[in-house]
């Protein structure tokens, strides 16, 4: 019988891949799991991913995408005067209200670098390019990166504590590192804002 032309079978086993992670965690994640996730026999992952962590990278690369792709549609539409600690503060609310069984599968995969060297090249791209994009927007590249790690924290804490979102505090925090000043109204020490919202 004529092997069946299946163009799209890479990407619905990649897509299967994260279907798998989502639901039963990064240990599930097997050849056999994705085939059957995937509607496909098992030979087609390994053709595909001759490894499981090549199909991680791949699955690593999917979602990281996505989030990527979102940052920057963010960063786009922001007017050139908006304030950067009001704009960081409503990300992380917008991410936090949204989909968290989402946010918490791209974290999961994220740190599956701590255990994976071959994933450690794709997570360090994806933190270089939020710090690329971030840096749009802010005057150095140290101060993009810090803001970027705090952004990671805040929204790992958020997750794994399930303490409630709280604006004000968000916004401070980003305030201060990006020498942005307090927000009106904020706790201080009674000096005036120095930089400029």
């Amino acid at each position: 019988m004529p092997r069946r032309y299946d163009p799209e079978r890479r990407d619905r086993i990649v897509a299967a891949a994260v279907r798998v992670v989502a639901a039963r965690g990064l240990g599930a994640l097997s050849h056999r799991a994705v085939a059957a996730e995937a509607d496909v026999p098992l030979g087609s992952t390994t053709y595909h991913f001759a490894t499981l962590d090549d199909l991680l990278v791949e699955a690593v690369r999917s979602t990281a995408r996505e989030w990527l792709d979102g940052l920057a549609a963010w960063e786009r539409e922001l007017p050139p005067d908006a304030p950067l600690a009001d704009a960081v503060a409503d990300l992380v609310g917008e991410a936090l209200a949204g989909d968290r069984s989402r946010l918490e599968l791209e974290y999961e995969l994220y740190a599956a670098a701590l255990r994976r060297p071959a994933v450690r090249p794709v997570a360090a791209e994806c933190v270089a390019e939020m710090v690329r994009t971030v840096h749009r927007r802010t005057a150095d590249e140290a101060t993009a990166r810090a803001l970027v790690a705090l952004l990671d924290g805040l929204l790992l804490q958020h997750l794994v504590s399930g303490r409630p979102f709280d604006r004000a505090e968000v916004r401070d925090a980003v305030a201060r590192l990006a020498g942005c000043g307090r927000p009106p109204g904020g706790p201080g020490d009674g000096t005036r804002d120095s930089g400029s919202p």
